[in-house]
């Protein structure tokens, strides 16, 4: 079976539709699990004592924020080599859950910056780079909701989002590229000795795992939605044409 079968909308909804809920169930076991065993079932930190637990919130959403924006990088690339309908589509509706994540992590990072640094705000240079991926979220879902044809608008949004993958790069990577900035380093690695002590690290798995299955999850629906909405809107438009 062709991956590409899925670009027909029919084969698309019938599929999305018979595993949805297998995604809405593990994202809130592991949302549930995660977060209770982070929050009530960890010690505070030496250091940072119980704001360390914001690491269960701002973690996996700032991961989910960068690698959400690379999932419409792809589907926008396969919109521009394949002229699938449906990568666009899932493109669209992927936007508006990459703000939602990105205003958790700006959120919890500032709420987590404060007692650690003594500001709720810096110019460094991953917390600016991370507020410029948010406007460029927005100027993505923007551009869509400004142009009228959607193929046009797909076009367009695609190469906004090739622009901004940039910034996604640099959300992730700015504390290696520059020295300077107070955002620590990784707080998960393939380099073992980077990670975070296995008492925090655990229950942090299970919760950034709950947060990709409740994206893949939302992300199937939303894509679902935008398509009948746009079979409405042809048939709007046909009905207009034949009046």
């Amino acid at each position: 079976m062709s991956l590409w079968e899925y670009a027909n909308p029919k084969k698309f909804l019938t599929t999305s539709e018979r595993i949805l809920p297998f995604f809405w169930a593990a994202a809130a076991v592991c949302l549930v699990v995660g977060l209770i065993w982070g929050f009530f079932f960890t010690p505070d930190d030496f250091r940072q004592g119980s704001t360390v637990k914001i690491i269960y919130l701002h973690v996996p959403s700032a991961m989910m924020a960068i690698n959400i924006w690379v999932m419409m990088l792809v589907t926008s690339l396969i919109w521009i080599v394949r002229r699938h309908h449906v990568s666009a589509l899932a493109a669209r509706a992927a936007a508006p859950i990459g703000i939602v994540m990105t205003l958790i992590a700006l959120a919890t990072g500032a709420i987590w910056g404060q007692p650690m640094w003594g500001t709720w705000w810096a110019w460094d240079p991953r917390l600016t780079s991370f507020l410029i991926l948010f406007l460029f979220y927005l100027g993505y879902v923007a551009l869509w909701e400004a142009i009228e044809n959607p193929d046009t608008a797909a076009d367009l949004t695609s190469v906004l989002c090739l622009v901004g993958s940039v910034f996604a790069i640099l959300s992730r990577y700015a504390v290696l590229f520059w020295n300077q900035g107070l955002h620590q380093g990784a707080s998960l690695s393939l380099d073992k000795e980077e990670n975070v002590a296995d008492v925090f690290y655990y229950p942090l798995l299970v919760c950034i795992a709950g947060f990709v299955f409740l994206f893949i999850a939302l992300v199937l629906y939303r894509t679902g939605t935008e398509i009948r909405a746009r079979r409405i809107r042809a048939l709007a438009t046909r009905t207009r044409a034949q009046a």
